[in-house]
């Protein structure tokens, strides 16, 4: 495995030479595109980290876990998730963090534990995502592919949870 990064760049020299590219020539055009790419995501992550810092210390976190529990319950989603399922469109680190916890507190063998493994590995930054994608692509219309995203992500929870209880 140590060997896989020194052989692709000897592969990628060996081919460019065969093709008689200039690889630094290449290289530098390759990062002046990235740099522009990087500096027109810079505004749309600033907001998505600032979203996920108001999100969390407003309050509205607490509360709307406290209002969407007993419907993710009646949905088969344990109420000990909601908050994970509200921060994971949001960060991935933030969800991390508090799959952790949920692990340290129940324990890793638990059925809480299980259904937020899975309900993590089972969804994505949705925010976070969508702001690197359409922000390389320039796409004004984000409304319907979030609420997609939003949904899938929110299906897959709920199938998860079921998936857990039967197994």
């Amino acid at each position: 495995m140590a060997y896989v990064i020194p052989v692709i760049f000897i592969v990628v020299i060996a081919f460019a030479a065969v093709k008689k590219v200039n690889i630094y020539d290449g290289f530098c055009a390759g990062i002046k595109e990235a740099a522009k790419f990087t500096m027109s995501l810079l505004p749309c992550l600033a907001a998505i980290f600032m979203m996920c810092a108001l999100f969390e210390e407003s309050g509205l976190a607490d509360g709307l876990c406290r209002l969407l529990s007993p419907v993710f319950g009646f949905l088969g989603i344990p109420p000990e998730l909601t908050k994970l399922v509200l921060i994971k469109p949001f960060s991935g680190s933030g969800s991390l963090a508090y799959l952790n916890e949920i692990i340290k507190n129940y324990g890793a063998d638990s059925y809480i534990a299980r259904c937020a493994c899975v309900c993590y590995g089972s969804s994505e930054t949705v925010f976070y995502i969508s702001a690197v994608y359409f922000a390389g692509l320039k796409v004004r219309r984000l409304a319907l592919p979030i609420a997609i995203a939003l949904f899938a992500t929110f299906v897959s929870t709920v199938v998860a949870c079921l998936i857990c209880k039967i197994m």
